[in-house]
């Protein structure tokens, strides 16, 4: 009862590396999970500071019943000036309780969990929301990071394979990098463009971006896909002209997400479509064919503490977890 595991970030890796499509089914079942009720994820908390307007460290606390049955909490650093010095951008840890006793049971490095399960929501959504498959189509990737490349990883490990790659990023180190990855890990044509209306033609629009406001005014058009998974690219009126599809609405439609930043100049969620747990479950049917669809995930902490736990389980497994001895300081009431 009193045991306590760390997890460093070589063995979280590791465990990833080469289990997208286990985590992919993970992510969705918890998608259903939460939409049939067997969750808590309250709002999540975030930490500013007034020096560093573009800083913000964020508290993600969930609970996860079905299979999963813990608690726990998400913190995450989001600091995009760590890229100029070749760090990436976001540090995490997550923190897991036993549900029946409320103990700390793990302490995991979880800026790769937080990666893949924002990358697994990204391509669960695409392979939802453009059942036909790709062939024949480019995906667009506006956004060079670290989050960049797992979603592309991701989409690939979903079958979600386009004809070609086109990859726009202000910083062209970054966005170089990604089209490198990209021709070593999938083998398509790949071609980085300086021009974002260039990128924004594609038939899939991915954004992954640090964009603290809108810069995308124009409308995108029936048939084309966005995830716009960095949530702050798209001005509202470019939302408003397509189906939205968000993970949670309540969740989604806060801190000036482009569909929140919708929901303030309509005054009015009519906007919504329906969420990913809807259209997984057959009750809502986007109409890519007649407008575009947007995907909008703001990032539930029930996505963390489900890939989370599949980490947990299978490092101890590998005996791969550092065990820390005596943790609890009383491990009696008298």
């Amino acid at each position: 009862m009193f045991d306590f595991d760390v997890v460093a970030g070589e063995t979280v890796r590791d465990v990833l590396a080469d289990k997208r499509a286990e985590v992919l089914g993970i992510v969705a079942r918890a998608y259903r999970s939460h939409e049939a009720g067997e969750s808590v994820n309250p709002d999540s908390y975030f930490l500013r500071f007034p020096e560093k307007p573009d800083s913000r460290i964020i508290a993600l606390p969930a609970y996860l019943g079905a299979d999963v049955r813990l608690a726990g909490i998400k913190w995450i650093a989001s600091f995009p000036q760590n890229t100029k010095a070749g760090r990436p951008r976001a540090s995490a840890v997550l923190l897991l309780n036993d549900y029946e006793t409320g103990y700390p049971i793990a302490c995991l490095e979880a800026a790769n969990i937080s990666a893949a399960r924002t990358a697994a929501s990204a391509a669960v959504a695409a392979r939802a929301l453009r059942p036909g498959g790709f062939d024949g189509t480019r995906v667009a990737v506006v956004g060079g990071g670290v989050i960049a490349r797992n979603i592309c990883d991701y989409l690939h490990a979903a079958d979600c394979v386009p004809d070609a790659y086109v990859v726009h990023d202000l910083h062209e180190e970054s966005g170089q990098a990604l089209a490198a990855h990209l021709r070593a890990t999938q083998g398509r044509p790949v071609s980085f463009t300086p021009d974002l209306g260039a990128a924004l033609e594609a038939e899939t629009v991915v954004f992954a971006t640090t964009a603290l406001e809108p810069y995308v005014t124009a409308p995108f058009k029936p048939g084309q896909l966005v995830l716009n998974i960095s949530l702050r690219d798209l001005a509202p009126e470019v939302v408003l002209a397509a189906d939205n599809i968000l993970d949670d609405v309540d969740h989604c439609l806060k801190a000036n997400t482009s569909p929140h930043l919708a929901e303030q100049l309509t005054g009015s969620r009519d906007f919504v479509t329906g969420t990913l747990a809807g259209v997984l479950d057959g009750d809502v049917s986007p109409a890519l064919d007649d407008r575009p669809v947007i995907f909008s995930p703001f990032g539930l902490g029930v996505l963390d503490l489900a890939v989370g736990a599949y980490v947990l389980e299978q490092a101890r497994a590998a005996g791969a977890t550092l065990a820390v001895p005596h943790f609890f300081g009383e491990t009696r009431r008298w």
